[in-house]
């Protein structure tokens, strides 16, 4: 009697919900079809999926405002998502709420040459700005390896990063102004056209929230001119340690590469067999160095990196021969996500940051852990900032691999935690990394997170169950204490 009531619950309050979408936005942008949710059920992070109770597409802020005043009323928790690329199930729908889609807000508003700085929606892609952007001898620094696909909107939600963050920064360092709409359908604008904006910074507090404070409806980025001259020099290492001990070895020197990423062996394997980059396949590991700038200061500073390069080890140190030769060594870092998943019916892509001092000890105890597991990991990252992204390559078909994975990629957390690091440097924290916050975090600490929380989104419908976990949930996971808990990863619906 009472699973039958519960159902019939459901039933009416989505059926209600979709009368009062359908009096807002045409039939067309209102999806409640269980064919018609499936494209929306998960995020970059497949391991977990759910499908949401009704898709909302809105095509004007104004309706974006409609609908959340209209779930506001109802009390239906609301999950923005843009290009669903994330990598943490920050998109994860509930099964009893809307999942407001950003997609079709994708108009580059305006690009002002003069002030350098461009007014976009949040469904435009991110690659899309740095071309509009182009004419004008300028582009839009942050590049995540997805930036083909993945929208500013998103970017925004897990302050994401990319190849060229250790120089330009994150997205929360590009980012001027944001409009955003709260729960209730309020409109707020956050930042200033200008460097900086009276009061406290809530742009900053907005960007990496993960859809958890508001709905981005614009953003208005920072765009920068484009370099005279970048240069990548391209080194291969017999050993990991080596390569790890390198990237410390160059800023020490002074120097400030716009990117400094590493791979290891499998992921150059796969990189290579993915895009022809001509990696040079037999080494334990590459490190690409890009420098930008004026020709001379380039020039200088390629001859002093090459000098760094082989002094720490490198048995071969290569430069870029041209700008396609210079695209090519980029094409093949961005794809080894891509690459990767050619190599293995399933992986896991985790994302820890820590200090770069401790790059060659970190990269040996995962190996470790690896051989721990007997679980292969391939290892792609941010080695400027040490922004590590290890790869868990499994079968979600062999039964309890997927948990077994899930234990490693815990340990490799709790790693990240141990050597004074983060257990994220820009994936953000979804679903995947509630139980390494309660690690990282105390009670105190994240009382304060629920403080912020809750004084956006009083009746906690914004993206609920992410990002932050109860301390009710720390409980169950059993890791109230750094470095000491028995951690285990949310119970969700699974694929």
């Amino acid at each position: 009697m009472n699973v039958s009531a519960t159902s019939q619950d459901v039933h009416a309050r989505r059926a209600e919900l979709v009368r009062g979408l359908l009096a807002l936005l045409p039939a067309e942008s209102v999806l409640h079809e269980p064919e018609d949710l499936r494209p929306y059920e998960c995020d970059g992070l497949s391991a977990y999926r759910q499908l949401p109770m009704v898709v909302a597409l809105p095509r004007t802020v104004e309706q974006v405002q409609a609908v959340m005043r209209l779930c506001h009323r109802l009390e239906v928790p609301v999950v923005a998502r843009g290009a669903g690329t994330g990598l943490s199930g920050g998109a994860l729908p509930r099964a009893d709420g809307l999942l407001l889609s950003l997609a079709r807000l994708k108009s580059i508003l305006a690009v002002d040459p003069v002030a350098r700085t461009a007014r976009v929606q949040p469904g435009v892609r991110n690659l899309a700005i740095s071309e509009a952007a182009r004419p004008f001898g300028l582009y839009y620094a942050p590049d995540p390896s997805s930036q083909i696909a993945c929208t500013i909107g998103g970017n925004v939600a897990e302050n994401s990063g990319g190849v060229h963050c250790l120089k330009y920064g994150l997205t929360v360092h590009n980012v001027l102004k944001l409009e955003v709409v709260t729960m209730e359908g309020e409109r707020l604008t956050l930042g200033a056209d200008a460097l900086d904006a009276p009061g406290y910074d809530l742009l900053a507090l907005m960007t990496g929230s993960e859809g958890l404070l508001g709905v981005v409806v614009e953003v208005t980025v920072r765009l920068l001119p484009l370099p005279e001259r970048a240069q990548v020099l391209l080194a291969a290492y017999d050993d990991v340690a080596q390569a790890g001990a390198a990237v410390g070895a160059i800023i020490a020197a002074g120097i400030l590469p716009a990117g400094l990423e590493m791979m290891d062996n499998p992921a150059i394997r796969a990189a290579e067999d993915f895009v022809y980059a001509g990696y040079p396949v037999e080494a334990a590991a590459i490190l690409l160095c890009e420098l930008d700038g004026t020709n001379a200061e380039v020039s200088e500073q390629v001859m002093r990196v090459r000098e760094l390069l082989i002094a720490s080890g490198a048995r071969e140190v290569r430069t870029a021969r041209d700008e396609a030769e210079r695209q090519l060594f980029w094409k093949g870092r961005k794809a080894a996500f891509p690459a990767v998943g050619r190599i293995s019916p399933d992986y896991y892509c985790m994302d820890g940051t820590i200090p770069r001092r401790r790059l060659p000890e970190v990269l040996s105890r995962i190996a470790a852990l690896s051989q721990e597991y007997g679980l292969p990991v391939a290892n792609v990252f941010h080695a400027g900032d040490g922004n590590l992204h290890p790869l868990i390559l499994y079968d979600a078909n062999r039964p309890g691999e997927l948990e077994r994975t899930e234990e490693l990629g815990r340990r490799i957390l709790e790693l990240c935690i141990e050597v004074g690091g983060t257990i994220t440097g820009e994936h953000g924290v979804g679903v995947e990394k509630l139980a390494g916050m309660c690690a990282q975090f105390g009670a105190a600490q994240l009382a304060q997170f629920h403080a912020v929380k809750a004084a956006f989104d009083p009746a906690g419908l914004l993206n609920p169950g992410k990002a932050v976990p109860t301390l009710h949930r720390c409980a169950e996971f059993g890791a109230m204490h750094v470095h000491g808990g028995n951690l285990k990863f949310p119970e969700l619906p699974r694929f």
